[in-house]
């Protein structure tokens, strides 16, 4: 199947939610690799800031680190560049969920899922690429980060997979 590289760009630029990214990453995922899975939830929390998300292994949860995306969202110049990130980050969990467990083959994998889907020159692909902190050098002033323990679970996401109202 060819990959829409107008399409998934003009729909990530006008993105409004966790729900439509994502919907981009599923769309991405299954045009270049041809795998879905249905059936995500997305908690934010706070995380030390050496984790800037995480899914664990046979769960249906994806777990985004709330400081990290806060301070990319105060520094972004645009609502393409924070649904980049937010792409990126989906991208790469989304993928372990799918089985993908390797750090060494699933970065590379948001790479050219990146690249394939929304072109070589988007920003997704640098986020891909491990730098976030060359686009954003602020960001290197976060710190540590600390775990907390207020999860949100962000309620309309994934909502494709569920279409009925229970």
């Amino acid at each position: 199947m060819e990959v829409d590289l107008l399409n998934f760009k003009l729909r990530l630029t006008q993105a409004r939610n966790f729900d439509e990214v994502f919907e981009i990453v599923k769309a991405s995922v299954e045009d270049v690799l041809g795998l879905h899975r249905a059936g995500l939830t997305l908690v934010l929390a706070d995380l030390p800031n050496g984790i800037g998300a995480y899914h664990i292994s046979g769960s249906n949860a994806i777990v985004l680190n709330r400081s990290i995306l806060d301070a990319v969202r105060s520094v972004t110049r645009s609502e393409e560049q924070l649904n980049s990130f937010i792409y990126s980050i989906l991208t790469h969990e989304y993928l372990h969920s799918l089985g993908y467990v390797e750090e060494s083959q699933v970065r590379p994998l948001v790479r050219r899922i990146s690249q394939e889907s929304l072109g070589p020159g988007h920003p997704s692909v640098t986020m891909a690429s491990g730098d976030l902190f060359s686009l954003y050098p602020q960001l290197r002033a976060l710190g540590e980060g600390k775990l907390g323990e207020d999860f949100e679970i962000i309620k309309e996401f994934d909502r494709s997979s569920m279409p009925y109202i229970g």
